[in-house]
C-alpha cells in the first residue's frame, strides 16, 4: 500500500470532501484535500530532513493525507473518529498491521484538545498540520465577513517551515500583515497549537522556533 494508492482511494477522498463541506457550514477555514496533501508532504519533508527511513516518511505521508477524514462524521473528536475510519480502510489493504497501527495512532493524536506527539510519525503530523497557516485557507473573500480565524489566516502573506539539523531547530517563519491581524489575535487562536508544535519538535530532538516578520516570537 503506497501513498499514491491512498491519495486516489475513492472512500478517503469522499470522506475528506464531506468533512470539508461540514466544516464550511460551521465556519472553519479550508480543510480540503489541498490542506491534507500539504500536510502529507510537509510531514514527510520533516522526517526526510531528519534522515528517517523512506518507509517511515511514507507512513507519515499517508497519515497526513488521511488525518482529517473524521470531520466527515463530526468535528468533535474528529481525530479519534478519523483513526477508527482509517483503521477500517487500511484493513482492506495489504498494509502490515504494524504500519497500520502507526498511522492510526498518529491520526488519533493530532488534535490539540486531546492529543500529543507520542512517536516520530505523530510528531511530524502535528508539526505539519499545525503550521499550515496561509491566506488561501480562507473561504470567503469578503473581509467584512471575516471572523478571527479568517483574519489570522488571511493576514499571513508568507509562510515557510524549515528544519535545521545542525542547530537542532524546526522553525516556522511567518510574514503577517498586522493591519489585518494583531499578534494578540494570532496567539489567541494559535498559542495552544504552537505549544503543541514545541512538544512535537522536542519529541524529534529539536527546538521549535516561531518567527514573525523576521523577529523571534517563540
Amino acid at each position: 500500500m503506497t501513498f499514491a494508492q491512498i491519495r486516489s482511494n475513492p472512500e478517503v477522498c469522499a470522506l475528506l470532501d464531506k468533512g470539508n463541506q461540514n466544516l464550511g457550514v460551521l465556519g472553519f477555514t479550508d480543510h480540503s484535500e489541498a490542506h491534507c496533501l500539504l500536510v502529507a508532504e510537509r510531514a514527510a519533508y520533516i522526517l526526510r530532513k531528519l534522515e528517517f527511513p523512506e518507509h517511515v516518511q511514507e507512513l507519515a505521508r499517508i497519515a497526513g493525507f488521511m488525518h482529517d477524514i473524521g470531520n466527515a462524521i463530526n468535528r468533535t473528536h474528529h481525530a479519534e473518529i478519523g483513526a477508527l475510519l482509517a483503521n477500517d480502510i487500511l484493513k482492506q489493504t495489504d498494509m502490515p498491521m504494524e504500519d497500520r497501527i502507526s498511522i492510526i495512532a498518529a491520526i488519533g493524536q493530532h488534535d490539540e484538545s486531546t492529543g500529543g506527539s507520542k512517536d516520530p510519525i505523530s510528531a511530524a503530523l502535528i508539526l505539519a498540520d499545525k503550521t499550515d497557516v496561509r491566506r488561501n485557507r480562507v473561504r470567503t473573500k469578503e473581509q467584512a465577513n471575516f471572523d478571527i480565524h479568517d483574519r489570522v489566516n488571511y493576514a499571513v502573506t508568507g509562510s515557510t517551515l524549515k528544519v535545521d539539523r545542525e542547530k537542532d531547530i524546526i522553525a516556522l517563519n511567518l510574514q503577517i500583515d498586522e493591519d489585518i491581524c494583531t499578534m494578540y489575535e494570532y496567539f489567541d487562536i494559535f498559542l495552544t497549537r504552537m505549544l503543541m508544535c514545541r512538544s512535537a519538535a522536542e519529541m524529534l530532538g529539536h527546538k521549535f522556533r516561531l518567527t514573525v516578520n523576521g523577529g523571534k516570537v517563540l
